[in-house]
Order: structure tokens, then C-alpha cells, then sequence
């Protein structure tokens, strides 16, 4: 039988309306959606549903991606169909850590808010930035911004890879890739520098709020952006996402060892397809699918079947 991997995305996948149709359809998404409210004293489904402005800050919206996703992978699996792996990019790790069992939905989503705060006042407005270089690999863009204070954040995908760092840093870096043959090299709207080593502190305050959290044993694996390795002991978690902060999202690696280890089939749940996309260039050849409203859980129901 081919094994099932769950994938969840990071800050950027967010947009108004996510969830809603589920949230409409399903008791269990309306209840995470609700609780999340309780929890964190914040209205989700303003936040999630209507057009605002503070879904794009990060201090709101790691919280209302992370419950979002959650509430549509509780009705995924509700129908039948759960996961033999799982993964997500940055942010959606806390939601792979949650559907492993690592932790409970209400400790991923108090987590993820606290989380956003700290990044988001980690470096002072305007003073970090990320920039996305598109077609160069990751050995060249490594030796074009050596001497600049430039550093990796994500290997998304070939031909895809992400810096960040201090603004005028990623300036420089950027000219240098242009110089290096890069394609293109886009500034991304992002509020700050994160997974750069100028979130090391955050990273160390975001430690001391995870030593609160009850980590519980997993029950199936999940891939950890820090190394591109499985981990199955929980002990692990709470320093890796410590470090995860600050540190490069090794996602092409982590996607190539689930496959190396036997994952044919990837299911991406979240609103968007970034990492749908990603799978295109990573691994064409691999059976992804990609939920982000109901329409799109009905539209799987033959892998459903086959799993049951």
C-alpha cells in the first residue's frame, strides 16, 4: 500500500476566507475555529473570513493559518483518510506536530500566536528582508552572498531558494545573484528577516513558552524542517522548533527523504497550492493533491476510498 503524506503551509498561504466553507459544512471545523477564539480572546472568524488588515501581520497570522489548517485536516480525517507522515514549512510544522499527536490543537494554536509576536517584534520594522531567487542552485547562491550578511531562510524547490537578512544585506546579496545569473530575485512582503540568525533571541524566548506546552508521544512521524529528518521522539520537538526560528526551512530535503522512505502520495491541506507547486519541481512523478476548500476534499474521494 503507498503511504500518505499530510503537508501544511507556511505564512504567506494565508488569504480571506480561508476555512469558511468548512467552518459552514462541518461541527468539528466550527468547533476548532470557536475554540481558537476562546483561547486566544480573538474573533477567528473575522480574522479568517473577512477582508482585514491584520490577517498579513504576522503576530495574527501564524494563529489563523495554524487553526485553519487544523480545522480542515480534523474533517480529512473525519472522512477517512489520515496520514502515514507528516510535514509542514516553518509555521505548518506546528500543524504536523499536532496531527502526529506531539501535541494538542489548543497548544499548536496558543504556541503559533505567541510564536508571531516574537518574530514579529524580533527585528525593528524595516530593518530585515527576504528575497526569493529564482533560477539558481543552492551552491551558487551560497558563494554569491558570501561576505554579505545574507543567509538561506528556505530551499523550497529547485530553481527556488529564499534569503533574508538585514535589509541592506539582502540588497547587496541581491545584486550579486543578478550578477550570478540568477533570473530573477523578488523582494517578498514579509515584516521582517526571519529564519536568519537575528531571530536567535526570539528563538530563545519561544523556548521558554514551549517549556510550558505538554508534549505528548507521537503517533506516526513527522519531518522536521531543521534537519530533513524524521523524528519520532518528542523529546526532539521542543528544541528543534527552538532552533527552527532562526534556522534554514530545509524543505526540498525533507520532501526527498519522505520519499526516500517510501511516501508516493502527498496531500497538501491549507488554502493555496504553494506546496503543491513546490511538489511540481521537487518530485513531478509523485501523486499530490491539494485541499483547501470542500469542493477539493470532495474531489479526492477516490483516494479516500482507497484507504479505507
Amino acid at each position: 500500500m503507498s503511504k500518505i503524506a499530510f503537508l501544511f503551509p507556511g505564512q504567506g498561504a494565508q488569504k480571506a476566507g480561508m476555512g469558511q466553507d468548512f467552518y459552514e459544512k462541518y461541527p468539528s471545523a466550527r468547533q476548532i475555529f470557536d475554540q481558537a477564539s476562546q483561547w486566544l480572546s480573538l474573533d477567528m472568524k473575522a480574522l479568517c473570513f473577512e477582508k482585514n488588515d491584520r490577517l498579513n501581520l504576522t503576530e495574527y497570522t501564524q494563529a489563523a493559518l495554524v487553526t485553519t489548517c487544523l480545522a480542515m485536516e480534523k474533517v480529512v480525517e473525519e472522512c477517512g483518510l489520515h496520514p502515514d507522515i507528516t510535514a509542514g514549512l516553518s509555521l505548518g510544522e506546528y500543524c504536523a506536530i499536532a496531527v502526529s499527536g506531539g501535541m494538542s490543537v489548543k497548544d499548536a494554536i496558543v504556541t503559533v500566536r505567541k510564536r508571531g509576536i516574537l518574530m514579529e517584534h524580533a527585528v525593528p520594522a524595516g530593518e530585515g528582508s527576504m528575497a526569493a531567487v529564482i533560477g539558481l542552485d543552492a551552491d551558487k547562491i551560497q558563494n554569491a552572498i558570501a561576505g554579505t550578511k545574507a543567509e538561506i531562510a528556505n530551499y523550497n524547490c529547485p530553481g527556488q531558494i529564499v534569503i533574508t537578512g538585514p535589509k541592506p544585506a539582502v540588497e547587496e546579496a541581491s545584486v550579486k545573484l543578478k550578477e550570478a545569473g540568477a533570473r530573477r530575485v523578488l523582494s517578498l512582503a514579509v515584516s521582517g528577516p526571519f529564519h536568519s540568525s537575528l531571530l536567535q533571541n526570539a528563538g530563545k524566548e519561544l523556548e521558554k513558552e514551549l517549556s510550558k506546552v505538554e508534549f505528548s508521544g507521537l503517533k506516526i512521524p513527522y519531518v522536521t524542517n531543521v534537519t530533513a529528518q524524521y523524528v519520532t521522539d518528542i523529546r526532539e520537538t521542543k528544541d528543534l522548533l527552538a532552533r527552527q526560528i532562526s534556522s534554514s526551512v530545509l524543505w526540498q530535503q525533507s520532501v526527498e527523504k519522505m520519499i526516500q522512505e517510501g511516501v508516493d502520495t502527498f496531500v497538501e491541506i491549507g488554502p493555496g497550492k504553494t506546496l503543491a507547486g513546490f511538489m511540481k519541481k521537487i518530485a513531478p512523478e509523485m501523486k499530490t493533491y491539494n485541499i483547501q476548500n470542500v469542493e477539493d476534499l470532495e474531489q479526492i474521494s477516490d483516494l479516500i476510498y482507497s484507504r479505507k
